[in-house]
């Protein structure tokens, strides 16, 4: 076979990462797909700009159109980031029977259906493993290992900035604000961290998953989401008095017909696998019916584990030319999407409450959760040296979403409480 043709649009992290994996592999490449892989142009902005990777200056373009329309590039490898000029591009490379790569996961939660239907018009391929978890072969383990398999629930630590905050506010008891200005400093965290510590960055690779997961379309819309910015370090230390470790947890489950899809910060039992995972590592924890319980672990970030992926998706792209099936292998949802109603939705959870110290509060606060069927499984109560205030921190037994919100509603409007300082979603071995 001719050598395979790739248009490379960014230069950054992962386009540095991906131009030393082709180069470096090229064997191993040669040896998967019988024939060479070579790059023929690079979009970047700055035709002057010193790259963590040598390339030959001759390759480099700020033209998109010198990829899109050139006739002999075959794959596009989307590594730039951004949404809407980056999705008009690529709806321009399938236009003109382009295959693509992306690691992006922002335009694929927000436009891969309309991506995924024009590639198939065209007869292309359209690969994004690298949208999720970075080095970690999640997408292809759903789509592929465990096609025959009916997925039930999936839970992830799918953002390594937010599982490095969390870490280090474990590990050592600092600040949430001290630790976020740290990772800031090491590079784990933007100098505007919003996306990853507002859970927008999980969410969305959440929307992915569940779409994928259980075939039926989620929109990011759909995704409840809560970030670990109002998390304290007396929320953890207590959080490990009781035996559990605070993670930004994405979950979807399925029960029946219907779907729940959320990221939020969760304390996971101290045995749970998820758990043990710390510093900028990402895992997904899979249910399926038939095989059970499997985990997937790895780096979730970085040039050369997410460039892996990117690479990857490529050979599939190769596969696929020497067998003559590209665009076919995209499989349209299966289910019509319908999503929990909130008295649908069960957890247990986690609350710190302040309250006046006086007798009978306590009888007061257990009569609200009486009234929505709601137990205890675990109590501390804690005097507060101030201001003649005691803090009761309690796990319940299961409840629904709907009761839930009642009881805190009912919390915040009871004299004897003087504030619900928190309250989070527990996970033992499963919700």
């Amino acid at each position: 076979m001719k050598a395979i043709q790739i248009g490379l649009l960014g230069l950054g992290t992962v386009g540095s990462g991906v131009v030393k994996i082709i180069k470096n592999h090229q064997d191993k490449l040669m040896h998967q797909v019988g024939c060479p892989v070579v790059i023929k142009k690079i979009l970047v902005q700055n035709l002057h700009k010193t790259r963590p990777a040598e390339v030959d200056p001759a390759l480099l373009t700020s033209t998109p159109s010198d990829i899109l329309h050139d006739p002999e590039i075959d794959v596009v490898i989307e590594v730039m980031g951004g949404v809407n000029e980056t999705k008009d591009y690529l709806l321009g490379a399938l236009r003109q029977g382009k295959h693509v790569v992306t690691a992006n996961k922002d335009l694929m939660a927000l436009h891969g259906s309309e991506l995924l239907s024009v590639a198939s018009e065209n007869g292309c391929d359209l690969f994004y493993e690298a949208s999720v978890a970075g080095g970690i072969p999640i997408l292809r383990g759903l789509v592929d290992g465990l096609a025959s398999d009916r997925i039930t629930q999936m839970m992830g630590i799918v953002n390594g900035t937010t599982n490095y905050i969390l870490t280090k506010m474990s590990q050592d008891g600092s600040r949430y604000e001290d630790v976020l200005k740290e990772a800031q400093e090491l590079g784990f965290a933007e100098s505007d961290p919003t996306s990853d510590v507002e859970g927008l960055d999980a969410a969305r690779k959440m929307t992915i998953l569940a779409t994928l997961g259980f075939s039926m379309h989620i929109d990011l819309d759909d995704v409840k989401v809560s970030g670990i910015s109002t998390v304290t370090e007396e929320d953890i230390r207590y959080g490990k008095q009781l035996g559990y470790t605070m993670k930004l947890l994405g979950y979807a489950h399925r029960e029946g017909e219907k779907v729940e899809v959320s990221v939020q910060p969760t304390f996971l039992s101290d045995n749970h696998p998820l758990a043990s995972v710390q510093n900028e590592y990402n895992a997904v924890y899979v249910y399926g019916e038939a095989v059970g319980e499997t985990m997937f672990y790895g780096p979730g970030a970085g040039s050369l584990p997410t460039a892996t992926a990117v690479v990857s998706d490529l050979v599939g792209v190769m596969k696929n030319l020497r067998l003559g099936v590209n665009g076919r292998s995209a499989v349209t949802p299966q289910y019509p999407k319908r999503l929990k109603d909130d008295n649908e939705k069960y957890s247990k959870y986690f609350l710190r409450i302040h309250v006046q110290d006086e007798v009978g509060v306590f009888a007061e606060l257990t009569s609200i959760f009486a009234k929505y069927g709601v137990s205890f499984e675990k109590i501390l109560q804690l005097p507060v040296k101030k201001n003649e205030t005691s803090e009761i921190v309690l796990v319940t037994h299961k409840a629904s979403l709907t009761n839930y919100d009642a009881i805190l509603y009912e919390l915040n409007d009871l004299p004897a409480v003087k504030e619900v300082k928190s309250a989070y979603r527990v996970v033992r071995k499963s919700l």
